[in-house]
């Protein structure tokens, strides 16, 4: 039995969008069903479950729900933790086909166009995707899901209600092997829709590979099969009067066929031999016939016969006659009858459906032979059954009839296993079983399979009765043997022949079938190669080989577990988020989903293994949370007491515990809810403490551990160091012993360690300016003539810096300075302060000078002009004079007057005292009239005056500093004197010996 089953995803789901099991309804109306499969539908949630039933609705449009992450999800997870999903279904299928080793299958039903295709597709990738991966499982699995296309393209067609509807049966088993491991496949086909090849509806379209064929095949195939790239060229395809259809690439599905056929194994000769069948059809289509003057049958076009010949391999003219005329034996004669133009179509199209119906059936037997799996070891199976939906139409051929009634045989399997399985559980579980009632369709297929009364039964002998037989008889018979049964309900169509005895005798003349057995098509002749040419046995018709096929899947299906999909049409224009309320309910009502529906309710709504019960809903109670130790029945019994369940409300079962309703159900749930809220607080709090702790210990355990490791590595170091440090302070005291020794192993390191850091020392406190003299670092012996080269080599640097600093203007300023320098540093206590101020070009302007002076003197160059004090020789009075150097003679000047002009070569000597006064003593030669003695003047720029006089007149060496008086000479032969002392204020004042008193202030010493 399947494993057991899990809702507590559907329960605490249940506000979200509707309920995801439609057996925890409140209420099991038809109502309440279509309002909770509406609500989904709005939301893009396709699927709903019927306990381990799938409710699927095809939504004509892409959900993003079938991605490899999505597949990954639902892997090994119980069947009602995630929301509803066809992955979930064929997970629990596959997981509980390991666990109890037994065989499954899935049955997909529902109406043409639901998406029963799509689902069988699904369900392969997901196996694909799920089970273990090798290379060999690889190319098995590659065959499974490339089967696909090639049995689409070969038995899909486009038909009013589907435009990817198939039109046979398939039921697959895939192979599992101990492991879980997909190591092989077969594929079981039923009724194919063989009257499609030659006739379709308008509206619908033949199988989808003439299409391909001629839309798609490369020009050179055919060519080779004598082929237009025009589907309007063939009377097979056209009937429809839709080959072009807007949702069908058919260039893209040739391809993908193609690629399908290698991976199948099928080779590059039996694929031209199957293409050339397929184009043998479409040549077959156009074969036209004429009648002559006695109505007989005539070809009137050979070259579409001759390409029906060539591609098959067999004899043209056999060909002609096998279409024209039958092969009558009269005892041991045989004698050829010919044919109405009728019979003649009826001949050529029995053929084209005998090709193709055969071809198909080849085509699924190298299926299965690639798939196959020859380990001779126990497989287990899941079996996957996707067959054709009911069909009603307003007009119902043989086809439909048959569909028809293999969906009612399968609704009649599905109804039996279902009570089956319900009942079986109620009596293992000792629990009284209360019948449902629902629709028992026993009635309607003992209707059709009934022996010697069925439906089936009296086509069968309609077609064998001689005579004229033809639909319209048999419709008779049918009236006449059945029309009583309540079930049973006739409509004659007098101008729609839908050919029933035809279809169901499906008969092909010998002469033809002769004929074919001999074809050159590999395929063809082993198609036909089972057919006895000497039988005089006449074949069962197609609906006892239906019914007979039927029975057979039955007892297949029968052996083993089965799980559903009903899938459902959600309205006829196939318009995405259109839900069509009467098509639901009609299909709901004919798949019997209410009927399952109450089925699995039958009374209880909810059924849980003890242990699981109580594993779940134990924190409700405090004598069950957190551990119950007795028996899980008791367990159950004190919780659901505690919960206040009535006795109506609940059963205990042997192994489980069976709810009634839905709202006991939602009611412990609700309570479970808040509960496990309260509960997760709880254990977060102390889980987060028990983390905490757990956390400090291991930080306290990595602290200390990177502490111990930290110590012993600053030990080793500080050990190295102290080792490192011995060594050195032992070389130094060795080498400052020996420093004096020349260079040797043993003082080598200390010298070279006293140089480099006498060099650190004396890069960064080397002197700043050339002046500096005194900052020089004292050098070790071993570095005194380094020093000192070094040393010469700095201020030699620092002196080309300051010289190439020095403008043209300041260079003048110190070549005056130096003259300056050279005549009174050391001599004159003024001078240190004089050297920091610079010199002027003059100390009056020409506007300052009277404009006559100036044009008196105009040609003699103005050097230097300064303001003095005259001191008259009698009396020593002082007069505010100017003093004006030109390039041969100084001039006193008094406003606008000369008052005295002194010749440079009359100039003998210059006196100033050692003082910091101003005083100034001009000696000129006694040998000029004109002169009238010394001249006596004080200047303020005393140093600027005589520097830029000594300049101009050459007179350096004339300038004399004298200490305590100068002689002055008044006039010819008188002489007198001027004193100098220092005080505390200077003054000039003529002193009682006649002598001139000046008085100076002591220089300041820096």
């Amino acid at each position: 039995m399947q494993g057991q089953l899990d809702m507590e995803g559907a329960l605490t789901a249940r506000d979200q969008v509707g309920i995801q099991d439609f057996v925890l309804l409140d209420e099991t109306t038809e109502a309440a069903f279509l309002s909770n499969l509406k609500k989904r539908f709005s939301r893009d949630l396709i699927y709903t479950y019927i306990g381990t039933l799938l409710v699927s609705v095809n939504p004509y449009k892409d959900l993003d729900i079938y991605n490899k992450k999505e597949m990954e999800l639902y892997m090994g997870v119980n069947f009602f933790e995630l929301p509803p999903h066809i992955y979930a279904l064929a997970d629990n299928a596959y997981h509980t086909m390991l666990a109890e080793f037994n065989n499954h299958f899935i049955l997909i039903s529902g109406e043409s166009g639901a998406g029963k295709t799509e689902a069988s597709k699904k369900i392969l990738q997901y196996y694909a995707v799920s089970c273990p991966s090798t290379t060999l499982l690889n190319t098995v699995r590659d065959k499974m899901l490339m089967s696909n296309p090639v049995l689409e393209a070969f038995g899909n067609a486009k038909t009013l209600k589907n435009d990817n509807s198939s039109r046979f049966g398939k039921y697959m088993d895939i192979q599992f092997d101990s492991q879980g491991d997909a190591v092989g496949g077969h594929i079981l086909n039923y009724l194919l829709e063989k009257s499609r090849v030659v006739h379709q509806n308008h509206g619908e379209r033949n199988f989808h590979i003439f299409y391909q064929l001629v839309e798609g095949g490369e020009e050179d195939l055919l060519h080779q099969l004598g082929l237009h790239r025009d589907c309007q060229h063939y009377n097979y395809l056209t009937q429809g009067e839709c080959a072009i259809v807007s949702s069908i690439n058919d260039r893209n599905d040739w391809k993908t066929v193609k690629n399908a056929l290698q991976i199948i194994n099928i080779d590059e000769i039996n694929t031209n031999h199957l293409f050339g069948i397929v184009a043998s059809v479409l040549h077959l289509g156009n074969v036209q016939f004429d009648s002559n003057s006695k109505g007989h049958a005539l070809l009137n076009n050979n070259s579409e016969l001759r390409w029906v010949s060539n591609l098959l391999g067999v004899d043209a003219h056999r060909l002609q006659e096998g279409l024209t005329y039958r092969k009558i034996e009269a005892r041991k004669d045989l004698v050829l009858s010919p044919f109405t133009i009728d019979h003649a179509i009826y001949a050529r199209d029995a053929l084209a459906k005998a090709l193709y119906g055969q071809t198909f059936t080849w085509l699924v037997k190298r299926i299965n032979e690639s798939m196959e799996n020859k380990d001779p070891s126990r497989k287990t199976v899941i079996g996957l059954l996707d067959i054709y939906g009911f069909e009603v139409f307003y007009v119902n051929s043989f086809e439909q009839f048959c569909i028809n009634y293999c969906n009612e045989k399968l609704q009649q399997l599905f109804i039996q296993l279902t009570l089956k399985a319900e009942q079986e559980e109620y009596e293992a579980e000792g629990i009284e079983w209360e019948p449902v009632q629902f629709f028992n369709n026993k009635i309607i297929c003992d209707l059709i399979e009934e022996k010697h009364r069925g439906i089936i039964s009296i086509m069968d002998e309609e077609c064998l009765r001689p005579g004229d037989v033809t639909d319209l008889t048999f419709l008779e018979r049918l009236e006449e043997k059945m029309g009583n049964h309540p079930h049973f309900v006739t409509h004659k169509l007098a101008d729609k022949m839908t050919r029933f005895l035809d279809k169901n005798n499906d008969l092909l003349y010998r002469n033809i079938k002769d004929l074919i057995c001999q074809s050159k098509n590999a395929i063809v002749r082993e198609c036909f190669s089972t057919v006895d040419p000497d039988s005089r046995r006449r074949p069962e018709t197609v609906a006892t080989q239906f019914k007979s096929s039927l029975l057979k899947l039955t007892e297949i299906l029968m052996a083993k577990e089965a799980w559903y999909i009903r899938c459902l049409k959600s309205n006829e224009m196939k318009q995405p988020g259109q839900l069509d309320e009467t098509l639901i309910r009609h299909q709901v009502k004919y798949l019997g989903l209410m009927e399952h529906l109450r089925v699995r309710r039958a009374g209880f709504a909810y059924r849980r293994k003890y242990e699981i019960f109580l594993k779940r809903y134990k924190p409700l109670c405090p004598a069950t949370w957190p551990h119950w130790r007795g028996v899980p029945a008791e367990g159950v019994e004190v919780l659901v007491q505690h919960l206040g369940y009535l006795p109506n409300e609940y059963k205990m079962g042997r192994t489980k515990i069976f709810i009634r309703h839905p709202r006991t159900l939602y009611a412990t749930e609700d309570a479970y809810e808040k509960c496990k809220h309260e509960l997760a607080t709880r254990l977060q709090a102390k889980y987060r403490g028990y983390r905490a702790k757990g956390e400090f210990r291991k930080q306290k355990e990595a602290a200390t551990k990177i502490e111990t490791c930290w110590r012993g590595v600053q030990a080793r170091k500080e050990r190295e160091k102290r080792a490192w440090a011995v060594k050195v302070i032992k070389k130094f005291i060795k080498g400052y012993m020996t420093r004096g020794q020349l260079k040797n192993t043993d003082n080598s390191e200390y010298l070279a360690f006293v140089r480099q850091n006498y060099l650190n020392r004396l890069k960064n406190n080397l002197p700043k300016t050339v002046l500096d003299k005194t900052t020089w670092q004292s050098p070790p012996a071993v570095l005194t003539e380094t020093s000192e080269i070094l040393r010469k080599l700095h201020y030699r640097l620092m002196v080309r810096k300051y010289v190439r600093g020095i403008t043209p203007q300041k260079k003048a300023q110190l070549q005056m300075k130096l003259v300056t320098s050279s005549i009174f540093k050391g001599k004159k206590d003024s001078y240190p302060q004089s050297v920091a101020q610079p010199f002027v070009n003059t100390r009056i302007s020409e506007q300052d000078i009277n404009m006559r002076v100036l044009q008196t003197i105009r040609n003699e160059h103005i050097k230097y002009s300064v303001p003095v004090i005259k001191y008259d020789r009698n009396g020593f009075k002082p007069r505010p004079r100017q003093l004006i150097l030109t390039q041969t003679a100084a001039y006193v000047i008094e406003e606008a007057k000369i008052k005295q002009r002194v010749l440079y070569t009359t100039l003998k000597g210059i006196s100033v005292s050692n003082l910091t006064d101003g005083m100034i003593v001009f000696h000129i030669t006694d040998g000029d009239p004109k002169q009238k003695g010394d001249l006596i003047m004080q200047c303020d720029h005393l140093f600027e005056f005589l520097t830029k006089l000594s300049l101009i007149a050459n007179k350096q060496n004339a300038i004399k500093v004298v200490q305590g008086s100068i002689k002055i000479e008044i006039q010819a032969g008188k002489e007198s004197a001027v004193d100098f002392s220092t005080g505390l204020e200077p003054m000039v004042y003529k002193a009682k010996n006649g002598h001139l008193m000046v008085v100076a202030t002591r220089a300041r010493t820096r």
